[in-house]
């Protein structure tokens, strides 16, 4: 390898432990229910594959599919509420894999409206935006980014969705889903790109270091009376919704 290779190696190196690693006040992974919760699995002890599965699998199904009052609320507060959307699941997958030593980035897009429609009802629809802020995180393993997009849905709900359209094999859109094949989409941690929404994407806004970068940039999905509305009574219309829909 000659010399100019060695050193952009290292370069790349020092950035994506540096740079990719921080604490924020998003991804607070210094707080003390994240370190309660990596400790008690025992999760510093892994390696580095397992790392990242067992972090993935844990926001996946145990952090319950579900809206929050904000995309940019600590990854703490996403753990102490119990449920998230692809935003709020992925500030605490970050929090955690940075807690792990793990480097991680954010990666901002908008997907359709029409993605959500069934997961929020049809009264209420109105209120999302045409293009909603969506995002993935992106890992950094072996040497590549690789995507993360799987750990949206609980498996429960996902097995929920695929009960409830059982003739629907292959592309599917609506209930939270936007996948090539409702009936086998690409969820499972096996070193690869995972997906579920994907085929919902608009626009692609890029990689950022953190959701913070990303948020003070570009903003979050609702302002004025209509955050007003989510946060104190939608969201709680639309969360109702999910939680029925789980239990078919």
């Amino acid at each position: 390898m000659q010399a100019s290779q060695v050193n952009k190696t290292k370069c790349e190196t020092e950035i994506t432990t540096e740079q990719y690693t921080q604490k924020t006040p998003i991804l607070d992974f210094d707080s003390p229910k994240i370190q309660s919760l990596i400790k008690s699995h025992d999760w510093i002890n892994l390696n580095d594959y397992e790392k990242i599965g067992a972090a993935y699998e844990y926001v996946r199904d145990e952090v319950l599919f579900g809206y929050n009052k904000s995309d940019d609320i600590p990854a703490s507060q996403v753990l102490s509420d119990g449920y998230g959307q692809c935003n709020t699941k992925g500030n605490l997958l970050m929090a955690l894999l940075r807690g792990l030593g793990i480097s991680c980035r954010f990666h901002g897009f908008t997907i359709d409206q029409k993605l959500q429609k069934g997961a929020i009802p049809n009264y209420i629809f109105w209120l999302a935006p045409k293009y909603i802020i969506h995002s993935w995180v992106e890992v950094f393993h072996k040497g590549q980014w690789i995507n993360l997009e799987g750990f949206i849905l609980d498996k429960t709900y996902l097995n929920a969705i695929q009960a409830k359209f059982p003739d629907e094999q292959g592309s599917f859109c609506g209930y939270g889903v936007a996948t090539k094949c409702l009936a086998d989409p690409e969820i499972e941690w096996i070193g690869k790109d995972t997906y579920i929404q994907k085929e919902g994407i608009h626009e692609d806004y890029g990689v950022y270091d953190s959701p913070d970068h990303f948020y003070s940039h570009v903003g979050t999905n609702l302002s004025g009376i209509k955050r007003w509305l989510y946060e104190r009574l939608i969201r709680h219309l639309i969360n109702r919704n999910v939680s029925l829909l789980r239990k078919m």
